[in-house]
């Protein structure tokens, strides 16, 4: 698969307001979580991961903990997910996943998103075929044949295992994360993962070269970014 995947990071704050947008997100998807699985890490491991996710992006303590206060009360807000897909400048192929209590004003948000960068909002599933939902974990290590050995010996559908500058990257389908992560602990004891995430990732890229397609593309991603429904993007463009 290469390193076709995207850390979250990549999108992620330059500025302290930015990083205010980043914690705001991640407060939204914890509580979400919590509300629908429960509030206890040790018996929603979703949870766990993505709190284990927002410490590494240094998301402040008191952000995570308002967030598992506010699930516990019950009540508030009813989120459901909502997925956009479409054509981004330079031929590039998007999709913007969102957390929503507003699914008309959120698809009106990102549609006016496409439409001023003079993009094209799809249909479901216009451009979602042409990436592979996967897990990714990757950590520290060199020996890419023992990793696999354990995770076959688990019977973890494995789709790749790579070795490069030191770290070990495993990818499988996304429905086979909780599967992976624990052959891997049970296997190696307790891993720092480097990325521990499920992501979309191109089968193909789209290499972006044209200046104003560029200077395009990134005012497509940040007016996005500046959205607080919209949680993750996704693309195939390389710039």
């Amino acid at each position: 698969m290469g390193r076709a995947y995207q850390n979250r990071k990549e999108s992620m704050a330059k500025t302290s307001d930015a990083k205010a947008k980043v914690y705001s997100k991640y407060g939204r998807e914890i509580y979400v979580v919590a509300k629908k699985g429960g509030i206890d890490p040790d018996g929603n491991l979703t949870l766990r991961s993505l709190i284990d996710k927002a410490k590494k992006d240094q998301v402040p303590t008191h952000v995570i903990d308002k967030a598992l206060d506010k699930a516990k009360g019950g009540g508030g807000e009813d989120f459901d997910t909502a997925r956009y897909e479409g054509y981004g400048p330079g031929s590039t192929m998007v999709i913007v996943d969102c957390l929503t209590d507003n699914p008309n004003r959120t698809f009106g948000d990102v549609r006016q998103c496409f439409t001023k960068t003079k993009c094209k909002i799809g249909t479901s599933g216009a451009v979602s075929h042409m990436f592979d939902h996967c897990a990714i974990l990757v950590f520290k290590g060199d020996d890419e044949d023992t990793v696999l050995e354990a995770l076959m010996e688990a019977d973890v559908d494995v789709t790749d295992v790579e070795s490069e500058e030191g770290n070990i990257s495993v990818f499988a389908p996304h429905t086979e994360y909780f599967k992976a992560k624990t052959a891997l602990t049970e296997a190696f004891g307790e891993i720092e993962f480097e990325v521990d995430e499920i992501q979309f990732i191109p089968q193909n890229t789209t290499e972006v070269t044209n200046e104003d397609d560029i200077a395009m593309f990134e005012k497509f991603i940040d007016m996005l970014n500046d959205l607080d429904d919209v949680q993750n993007i996704y693309h195939n463009g390389d710039l």
